[in-house]
This record gives C-alpha cells, sequence and structure tokens, in this order.
C-alpha cells in the first residue's frame, strides 16, 4: 500500500509537468513542422506591376530557380495598380504561412508619400525575406546631340535656364523622381516630361523633342547597340558594372546624386521565422549562381541576397528620401 500511496504522489507531481509539456508540444510542434516541410505545395509570388518589365522579368528569372531549389514551383501572379494596393491587398488577405509572397521595389517606398489613401503600411504589415537584385537608371542622349557627356549638358542647361527638356516615365516613377532629384543635386532648370512608356520616351528623344532620357539600361540598350542614342551616365553611388566606362553623375557634376532601384521579397506578418530562414538562404544561393549573375547582369541588373534587416532598412531609408523629394518638386498626391 506505501509503494501505490507513492507511486500516485509522484504521478500527482509530475502531472503539472506533463500538462505544461503536452502545451509546448501543442505550440511549438506544428510550427518546426511547417518549418522542415516547407514548401510543401506551390507558392505564389504577386507582384504589383504588369507582365513584360525589369521587376516581372527578375523575378521569373530567379523563382525558377529558386523553385528547383526548393522542390515547389514558384508561381508568379501580376496584378497592377496604383500603388501596389491590389497586389498587397491579395496578400495580406492570404494566411501568414509562406504560401504568398509580396515583391517590394524601390516603387514601393515611392507609393507611401505619393498616394493619398494607402491601405497598407509595407513596413509594419509585411516583414523582409531579402533582397533580388538592384539596378541602376542610365542617362542617355540622342547621337550627334550637342551635349556628348551629362557634364556638356549641365554646363548647357546652366547657361540656358529652362531650354532643356528631360524625359521620362510618369510622374512618381522612380525614373522621375530621380529627374527631380538630378535638377535639385545638379542645380538646374530644365523641364521634366513624362511619357505614358518607355518605348514613348525613346521615341520622344530620337525625335529631338526631349534632350535627354532616364531610363532601365534593358528599354535603351539596343538603342546604345545600334548607336542611335548614347549613354552618358549612371545614376548609382559607384560606376556600373555593365557599362563601367560611364562616369556616375556625381563625377560628371551633378551633385550628391544617388538613384538606384532594387527588387526584394517580402512576407505578410505572422509568417514563421523558420520559412523566412528557408526562403533567405535558398535565394542567397541561387543569386550567387555565377550564370544567374551573368543573365541578371545582361538585363542591368546586380543580383545580390540580403538579410532581412539589410532590406528593411533599404526600404526605411527610401521612404523618407523619396517623400523629401516630393515634397520639394510639389508633386500632388495621387
Amino acid at each position: 500500500m506505501a509503494d501505490k500511496g507513492k507511486r500516485n504522489s509522484l504521478n500527482r507531481r509530475r502531472a503539472p509537468f506533463a500538462a505544461t509539456a503536452a502545451l509546448l508540444a501543442a505550440l511549438f510542434l506544428p510550427q518546426m513542422a511547417h518549418a522542415q516541410t516547407y514548401p510543401n505545395k506551390p507558392v505564389r509570388l504577386i507582384l504589383p506591376f504588369g507582365a513584360g518589365g525589369v521587376a516581372d522579368v527578375t523575378a521569373r528569372l530567379v523563382t525558377e530557380r529558386l523553385g528547383e531549389k526548393l522542390g515547389q514551383r514558384f508561381v508568379i501572379e501580376n496584378m497592377p495598380g496604383a500603388g501596389g494596393i491590389n497586389a498587397a491587398r491579395a496578400v495580406l488577405s492570404s494566411p501568414p504561412d509562406g504560401y504568398t509572397l509580396a515583391l517590394f521595389s524601390n516603387g514601393t517606398a515611392i507609393s507611401v508619400s505619393l498616394f493619398k489613401n494607402l491601405t497598407f503600411n509595407p513596413v509594419t504589415d509585411f516583414v523582409p525575406v531579402s533582397s533580388m537584385g538592384y539596378f541602376d537608371f542610365i542617362f542617355v542622349t540622342k547621337a550627334g546631340a550637342p551635349y556628348p557627356t551629362l557634364a556638356e549638358f549641365i554646363k548647357a542647361a546652366k547657361q540656358k535656364p529652362g531650354a532643356l527638356n528631360v524625359g521620362t516615365i510618369n510622374v512618381g516613377s522612380t525614373q522621375n523622381l530621380a529627374a527631380q532629384l538630378f535638377k535639385s543635386t545638379a542645380g538646374v532648370d530644365v523641364t521634366i516630361v513624362p511619357f505614358r512608356s518607355s518605348p514613348e520616351v525613346l521615341i520622344a528623344l530620337l525625335r529631338g523633342d526631349i534632350q535627354l532620357a532616364i531610363e532601365n539600361y534593358s528599354a535603351v540598350q539596343s538603342h546604345i547597340a545600334d548607336k542611335a542614342a548614347i549613354a552618358v551616365s549612371s545614376s548609382g553611388p559607384v560606376r556600373t558594372t555593365f557599362l563601367p566606362d560611364l562616369p556616375t553623375v556625381k563625377e560628371a557634376g551633378g551633385g550628391d546624386f544617388e538613384a538606384r532601384s532594387w527588387n526584394a521579397i517580402f512576407a505578410p506578418k505572422g509568417t514563421p521565422p523558420e520559412v523566412i530562414k528557408t526562403l533567405n538562404a535558398a535565394l542567397r544561393e541561387v543569386l550567387e549562381a555565377p550564370d544567374m549573375k551573368k543573365r541578371a547582369l545582361d538585363l542591368g541588373i546586380e543580383a545580390k541576397a540580403s538579410s532581412p534587416e539589410e532590406i528593411l532598412d533599404r526600404l526605411k531609408g527610401d521612404i523618407d528620401k523619396w517623400a523629401d523629394v516630393i515634397e520639394r518638386a510639389g508633386i500632388a498626391k495621387q
């Protein structure tokens, strides 16, 4: 009887510990299992752009390899819309389980200040995974134009205030805000002319309606190759890898100028940290592959992964930077 009493007493003392262990298992085992098996079905990456642009091409290039690495398809869904609202709504309405992801870009940072009724906060509603790529913009002139270098264009603009035109795509695009920033840092009075598309910008340049264009390398590459247009500068903090002979805007006398865009993957807030780690590690391996770097570079993109913290800092910094440019340029909120 004594032995039975001791066993009962011991069981009573063990009961709370058993209950606690069961609770902990219930809480953490599903997450552990999720991390070990992720991904076990296709993953959606939702883009706030239409098909065919630099962001879309980059995303398709990277996710093809990402799918091969992780053993599941990564499906691109294009959901263009003002400020990326449609894309963000689709991601935030999905479970935060890593199976619906968002592509953010420099345009996401701009949207925070450009749109009155942005229905999401990219900093607080999402968690960062990694960058995918960074790219500079190219300043181009028409072949045979009287300003074969950016330094000469700046000199002429200062001698003839208001006489020269700079073409970009639509108001509020990174290219358009880069032109606004250029006006400020270079101290020039030029007219910024927005167009609906990159082909329209290039047509206007070759026709002589504008004297300088700011565009993605992929948009001007063929015109530079057939010598219809001349690249005169790049927009980044250092010279580009794909056009290393081009001076930066700062080197050409454009002041303290830098305009660099990027693409990155973010997930909805609440996504398990283990999933973020899995995706980040896979992206690092995919983006370090030499053939991936070369394919991206052919498009004017520096394929590069980051830590979640690094890309979040970049997002926050660009939100502040472009908010200031928008305010100083007097661009009305949309």
